[in-house]
């Protein structure tokens, strides 16, 4: 048995194998270390191998799919090996093979899955620069691949896809951007040559050439596709219909936003790790789990084309209009049937699936009928698509019981009627009662036993009892069976030969019941990819409704696209932020245009700089989503890119500091935003020293603004920021409001136009609990340093400012026009920097 055992463990030496004994599927060596510390169970030993005892560890065969699930979240992937011989007929070990292997990225069964989360299995390759990605979610078949021109592109896409495993070849050169990643499967780089990938995707889809799916020029993502089909066919070891096509991933048709944005902005995941308060759990109220995974590859792809956005809103204004709410109702009641499609198509849908799918084709004709009283040219289309299926309808209300059990192999899966052979063997095996009756009657006028009993138990079979104190009755063909506390069992001639044809009949009704259950794979099959784009019509529908239902619930209002270069709102909020509020939300307008493309934004912290800027990003990706937006007549032109650099945080395991990570990001918006392109840069510069992060927000805000010429929200403490509006005509100053009474601060949250007239830091580090000795120590010393400038400014504003500043002109002369201009201005009005800016305006003026 343990040679048995090391050969299939020898195909399978990198992974867990569940090599099954009996009740339990057990681990021996490593494998029974590991798994006793990942899952908590006992390690034992048995047998030895080399003078030392074999370690082992086990699982209980019906308890098998909670273990593995713990297994698969872990990243980890597990062997699952089977008897498949006939131990009554064996000599030496029953024969085993592993049946499956179920990995984090390959998983379907429906308690190894999160129903709300795609299960992404993805690869990457590299070549001069270049990376090849591939996508494959088996739940769906949805078969994606794409070409990455840099780190940040491929990173951006990794967290959009957030694959469950992650397939690289052995020679990997970039491996530091994506070692920190969960479900890491080293394959060797065979797998990902080109010839072989197209070979094998032409012979999956059926096809001489990939031409007519647009791919063929995308050499590198062909092989990190191959190496994705490869890794399937050897995890599943069966047809893969599904998966019917290949699509390339059209960057330029997307709102592109980089790894950075998406976790700024706490699209899907909030900045801990979790789903709580982030813009997918506001605007969730799917009715199934598959729209709620749409909902999600909305929010993480929205898309460019205007004429598909306003269809979207159509379709969200109709039902707005004419709310039915019997269309959650059916589809609440008509389920998850995408991932039933995928278990249809890989032979695994269990009875249950079978029963939701039967649930689903009965409410599919009434759910077209809701949807015929719409003239939306897309719910058109979704009615059409949804299509139904009168025969399938039919043919698994009569084959399957209402309450089927979990699988097939106990049997009671098929209705009765369904077939009249199953019926009549069924019949025999449940021990034909009117034969038990009346053998009992019979027997007790024979024996004269008038408490003599007929009866059946799974572990004994057919027995005839009598009481301890009859036994002297009994007749001489009467074989004794089993001896209890005061009864005796027995058996007859004529009862074991009704026993045998009783057990004979169950095996028989089981292996047809069996037979007839693989029969309904075969029925419904050849209509796969019609189901497949039912499943998702309905969740595209499901998505809809939700949008429609969140703009009534929310008072959302539906957005103007345009093709004008501008991105307006009125009286904006922050959707998440409200959300988790209990008092009202204070509502802002912005206006970005043509002549005004930069607001530089001061106020203290905490003043509602940050959600102000993130409320302005959701805003117009929930517009590029076809979802209606929280604020009121908000106009949007054109966006190609989300950028936002917010916050910060020191990235250890790369050694990079928090001002690296910060310059890092900032880099990556100078090199990719266009004049289309919306830009949140939040305290840039406040990593380094005062005048190094000055000189360096100073920069970026002009390159942004004269150069790129992007809709930019620019929020800072540096209050020289704010002459940027001197400069450069296209930048506004704006500030969140606030007041202060005697030391305390209170916060207005309003936007207004002009520079804030103070920081109110102290004031803050109160609120945040500082104690107060060290707030009156910060005050004495905040007056002492404005004391020191204010006597640095008490003497003429020339002499100094210019001498410290080492100046290479000439001062004006005392009588001169422009000495007389500036007399009136006071010493103490002016900070050194503000004299220096005089100066060299002066400077300017002299020369011109």
């Amino acid at each position: 048995m343990m040679r048995q055992y090391l050969t299939i463990k020898a195909q399978h030496p990198n992974i867990l194998l569940f090599y099954r004994m009996g009740d339990f599927y057990e681990l021996f060596y490593d494998d029974a270390k590991r798994a006793a510390h990942l899952l908590d169970i006992s390690l034992t030993a048995r047998g030895k191998s080399g003078g030392d005892p074999i370690p082992m560890a086990g699982v209980p065969y019906h308890a098998v799919e909670g273990y593995l699930a713990r297994l698969v979240k872990l990243g980890e992937s597990v062997a699952i090996c089977e008897q498949v011989g006939d131990p009554a007929t064996s000599k030496g070990p029953v024969e085993r093979q592993v049946q499956r292997i179920v990995t984090p990225g390959t998983v379907t069964d429906e308690a190894l899955l999160e129903e709300r989360r795609d299960n992404v299995l993805a690869a990457i390759c590299h070549h001069q620069g270049r990376y090849g990605l591939s996508t494959l979610d088996i739940t769906s078949g949805r078969f994606l691949v794409c070409e990455c021109a840099s780190d940040e592109q491929l990173l951006a896409e990794l967290q959009r896809v957030n694959p469950a495993e992650l397939l690289y070849p052995e020679g990997f050169t970039s491996l530091p951007l994506i070692e920190q990643r969960k479900g890491l499967r080293r394959r060797p780089e065979w797998e990902f040559d080109v010839d072989t990938a197209v070979t094998q995707l032409n012979e999956q889809f059926q096809t001489r050439e990939l031409g007519g799916f647009g791919v063929e020029e995308l050499t590198l993502g062909l092989g990190a596709a191959g190496c994705v089909l490869q890794y399937v066919k050897d995890t599943q070891r069966t047809a893969l219909p599904h998966i019917r096509s290949l699509h390339k991933l059209q960057q330029n048709s997307l709102v592109q936003l980089d790894a950075a944005t998406r976790r700024n902005l706490e699209l899907t995941h909030n900045l801990s790790g979790g789903q709580d308060n982030t813009l997918f759990s506001v605007l969730d109220t799917t009715a199934t789990a598959m729209g709620s995974r749409l909902l999600q590859r909305f929010i993480h792809a929205p898309i460019t084309s205007r004429d598909e956005l306003i269809a979207r809103q159509d379709v969200v204004q109709a039902f707005v209009d004419k709310p039915h709410q019997e269309i959650p109702e059916s589809l609440k009641n008509i389920g998850d049937i995408e991932r039933i499609m995928a278990r249809l198509a890989l032979r695994s849908a269990r009875p249950r699936d079978f029963a939701r799918l039967r649930n689903a084709f009965n409410l599919l004709p009434l759910l077209q009928q809701e949807l015929a009283v719409f003239s939306s040219p897309l719910i058109s289309r979704i009615k059409d698509q949804i299509n139904t299926y009168p025969e399938f309808q039919s043919l698994l209300n009569s084959a399957i019981v209402d309450n089927p059990p979990v699988v097939i192999r106990d049997g009671g899966v098929i209705a009765p009627g369904y077939n009249a052979e199953l019926d009549e063997l069924r019949d025999l095996s449940q021990g034909a009662t009117d034969y038990l009756n009346q053998m009992e009657l019979r027997e007790r006028e024979r024996t004269g036993i008038a408490t003599l009993k007929v009866g059946y138990n799974k572990v004994h079979g057919f027995f005839i009892e009598t009481s301890r104190a009859s036994s002297n009755q009994v007749p001489a063909d009467y074989i004794r069976r089993q001896t209890l506390k005061n009864t005796e069992r027995y058996i007859t001639p004529e009862l074991k030969e009704h026993e045998d044809k009783v057990l004979t009949s169950q095996g028989r009704a089981l292996a047809l019941e069996k037979q007839l259950y693989d029969q309904l794979f075969d029925k419904l099959l050849p209509q796969l990819s019609e189901l497949i784009d039912t499943a998702a019509a309905l969740a595209e529908l499901d998505v809809l409704y939700c949008f429609a239902e969140r703009a009534t619930s929310l008072q959302l209002h539906r957005p103007e696209l345009t093709d004008e270069d501008v991105v307006q709102y009125e009286a904006g909020r922050h959707l998440v932020v409200e959300h988790v509020m209990s008092d009202p939300f204070i509502a802002n307008p912005l206006s970005l245009d043509e002549k005004q493309r930069m607001m530089v934004i001061t106020g203290p912290n905490m003043g509602g700089k940050s959600t102000y800027m993130r409320q302005t990003a959701l805003i117009v990706l929930m517009a590029y989503i076809g979802c209606f937006v929280p604020a009121e007549q908000a106009k949007i032109g054109p966006i190609d890119r989300i950028f936002t650099r917010i916050g910060a945080s020191d990235d250890l395991a790369s050694g990079r500091s928090t001002f690296m990570v910060e310059m890092t990001e900032t880099a990556n918006i100078l090199h990719n935003a266009t004049a289309h392109s919306l830009v949140l840069m939040d305290e840039i510069g406040r990593g380094t020293s005062t005048y190094d992060g000055l000189s360096l927000a100073w920069a970026c805000a002009s390159y942004l603004a004269k150069s790129l010429n992007a809709y930019t929200l620019f929020a800072t403490h540096y209050f020289e920021l704010t002459q940027l509006a001197e400069v450069h005509t296209q930048v506004i100053n704006v500030h969140l409001d606030a007041m202060e009474h005697e030391d305390v601060i209170r916060f207005m949250h309003k936007v207004e136009t002009g520079a804030a007239s103070k920081s109110y830091g102290l004031q803050v580090a109160q609120l945040a609990g500082v104690p107060k000795p060290v707030i009156a120590a910060a005050r004495r010393k905040l007056h002492e340093l404005e004391s020191s400038q204010q006597q640095h400014t008490s003497t003429p504003v020339a002499t100094p400012v210019a001498q410290s500043a080492q100046l290479d002109f000439d001062l004006p002369q005392p009588d001169s026009a422009l000495h007389k201009a500036v007399a009136d201005i006071s010493p103490d009005e002016l900070s050194p920097r503000q004299a220096l800016d005089l100066l060299y305006t002066l400077k300017r003026l002299s020369e011109a």
